[in-house]
């Protein structure tokens, strides 16, 4: 009987609690009733709510869980409200976990919401979302279709579900799937930027004007718009301050204010400066023959360095070298931004290096909760990773004189680091056996124009100057990349409303770096493009002795090229207009000795200069990474 009153007594209090706004009361009280009564289906209910409410999403899970079950063997009339119950808690803790950049937790707990309510087109929509940030793409891709076939009016679903597709390289499909997403909310600014860079991507230039011009109207008049920096700078026209303030709009809508990790490791006390290098790209990718030599050649009396691994591992011989290259090599795949920062801090770094930017599988709002004592944003993403909350997410950049003047710096939120040259570049890369020109479908005495460049960075613009080439050196050929089948028909449907043979288009299908840097030898010169110029490919195609003539436009990405023949001494190939570009390379072309003569130069200068030597680069690079440490 006093038992009885006990719990009585309990349950007043827990109810009153409750009723008084006091929810982690109430619910402790109900919980201290559980251990006397644990089966007791209405208190686990009131545990389970009051468990949403204070956000502790895992335990009600737990709650609802054990309620649902109870209500299944005694075939409780309630079971569906006991489902639906268990279904939100489910969802809510799948959202935190979404939130938090716990991808597992979430994509488990919308696989068990979507086994339980099928038919929730948004239970659906959160695991493909949660999935596709795991890397699965193909289980993405069923998750989307399958709310749409729920929810076919749904313009998010479809944005997503041309994120997917582009991920598979289906670019048709998704092109399609922006565009729907579109007709459906055509206020989805950042859909448009997507369907804008794809269309890029396959060369569809049709309307590209008009479409680039409105997501730059909203850039400067809508406070809340979210579009891609990396999309946005490589839309011909944009400058560097609107690229600025995308960044700055991209970082003020991807996470709330981070509270900053204390750094463990008195930096005054320590005998090497901590340098970690952050990167999705530690594998087979061209950040492998820029950096691993760099990277080995660090002064190991003066620094530690490491390697945050944000990529999943693909055992290659580029992965090894890495992993040769530095001191410890850490896998931070499973890791939340959070972990990852806590783990960088305990870890005592002082310096955090970030060569991936805004790129696929960026992890750069790790620098958010500032683990290092400086941040620096470098080589992966040619332009500012921008404000976060009022402070530069990343403290410095970078760059080469070439590459940002001093009068333009305002565009820049860092503070601009210079280097004689910014892109360190390996000793040597791997050279594979130079085929006959026929093997690469050239003809044998015809002048070849080359750009191995991706295809997004090809503009009409730039191609009607290829054309008029093409027209003014008889028989000569464009030798371009092979990206995509729907680029090469594009390109090749362009040549033809030009009034150019298509076949005198040849595309290079995709090889291993030993066979792509051989067939250089058969190109002639090497027609750079603008305003997204190449990077790494124009390393390359120097390495190999191939002039590469560019025009020097106004933002980073327009620079690179210039900056490398800047620094191999080669100013003869920078050319400053569209204009002036045709006319060089019309007259290269057309002057056999002249060509040869830089083909001569260009051989010698990276014999001689610096620009392959990534001993003097560290060195350099070293004496910036000290001050930096000693303030």
């Amino acid at each position: 009987m006093g038992n009885n009153l006990d719990l009585n007594h309990t349950l007043q209090q827990a109810q009153a609690a409750q009723a008084a706004g006091k929810p982690h009361e109430a619910l402790s009280l109900y919980q201290h009733l559980l251990t006397a009564v644990p089966d007791h289906l209405e208190i686990q209910i009131m545990c389970g709510n009051l468990c949403v409410e204070t956000g502790q999403f895992a335990l009600a899970v737990s709650y609802f869980r054990n309620v649902y079950q109870q209500m299944q063997q005694q075939r409780d009339a309630r079971i569906s409200h006991g489902a639906q119950a268990l279904c939100y808690a489910i969802a809510a803790l799948g959202n935190l976990s979404h939130t938090q950049g716990d991808f597992k937790t979430a994509a488990a707990c919308f696989s068990e919401a979507t086994q339980l309510s099928p038919e929730n087109a948004e239970y659906w929509y959160n695991l493909g979302n949660a999935q596709r940030e795991l890397g699965n793409a193909k289980n993405a891709l069923h998750s989307y279709q399958s709310a749409l076939k729920l929810d076919p009016n749904d313009a998010d679903t479809f944005n997503n579900l041309g994120n997917v597709l582009r991920e598979l390289g289906r670019l048709d499909e998704a092109i399609t799937a922006y565009e729907t997403a579109l007709k459906l909310n055509p206020d989805m600014h950042h859909t448009l930027a997507h369907l804008i860079h794809q269309k890029q991507h396959i060369c569809d230039w049709q309307g590209l004007d008009a479409q680039i011009s409105t997501v730059r109207h909203y850039l400067q008049t809508d406070s809340a718009l979210q579009i891609s920096p990396f999309a946005f700078l490589s839309m011909p026209g944009t400058t560097a301050a609107e690229q600025l303030r995308c960044a700055n709009l991209w970082n003020g809508r991807q996470m709330p204010v981070c509270e900053p990790i204390s750094m463990r490791v008195p930096t005054h006390r320590k005998k090497h400066v901590h340098i970690a290098y952050l990167s999705a790209d530690f594998r087979q990718h061209p950040l492998a023959y820029l950096i691993t030599d760099m990277l080995a050649a660090h002064d190991r009396n003066s620094f530690t360095i490491s390697a945050y691994v944000a990529n999943r591992q693909d055992a290659s011989s580029a992965e090894s070298t890495f992993k040769h290259a530095v001191d410890h090599w850490i896998d931070i795949t499973e890791m939340n931004d959070q972990q990852a920062a806590i783990k960088m801090a305990d870890d005592g770094i002082d310096i955090l290096v970030d060569l991936t930017g805004f790129t696929q599988n960026s992890r750069s709002m790790i620098a958010a909760y500032r683990p290092a004592n400086a941040h620096i944003n470098w080589l992966g993403y040619p332009g500012t990773m921008g404000m976060y909350h009022g402070t530069p997410l990343f403290d410095y950049m970078i760059a080469d004189e070439m590459l940002i003047n001093h009068a333009e710096e305002a565009c820049y939120a860092e503070k601009v680091i210079r280097l004689p040259c910014y892109q360190p570049n390996n000793r040597t890369r791997p050279i594979g056996k130079l085929l006959d020109r026929a093997e690469y479908g050239l003809p044998q005495d015809a002048f070849v124009f080359c750009c191995f460049n991706q295809s997004f960075k090809i503009t009409a613009e730039v191609f009607a100057i290829w054309m008029q080439l093409l027209k003014d050196i008889p028989d000569s050929v464009l030798w371009l990349m092979d990206c995509n089948r729907w680029a090469r028909d594009n390109l090749r449907t362009s040549a033809q409303n030009a009034k150019v043979d298509a076949n005198r288009l040849v595309f290079a299908p995709r090889t291993d770096i030993a066979m792509h840097l051989a067939r250089h030898a058969h190109a002639d010169l090497f027609l750079d493009t603008l305003p997204y110029n190449a990077h790494t490919t124009a390393s390359d195609a120097l390495f190999m002795g191939l002039p590469v003539l560019t025009c020097k436009g106004s933002t980073f990405p327009s620079r690179v090229s210039a900056s490398l023949l800047h620094h191999l001494g080669l100013e003869e190939l920078i050319t400053d207009s569209l204009e002036s570009y045709s006319n060089r390379a019309l007259q290269l072309a057309s002057q056999p000795d002249e060509l040869q003569d830089i083909k001569l130069r260009v051989a010698k200068s990276v014999l001689e200069k610096d620009l392959f030597k990534p001993e003097i680069f560290a060195r350099r690079l070293e004496a910036e990474y000290l001050r930096i440490f000693q303030g």
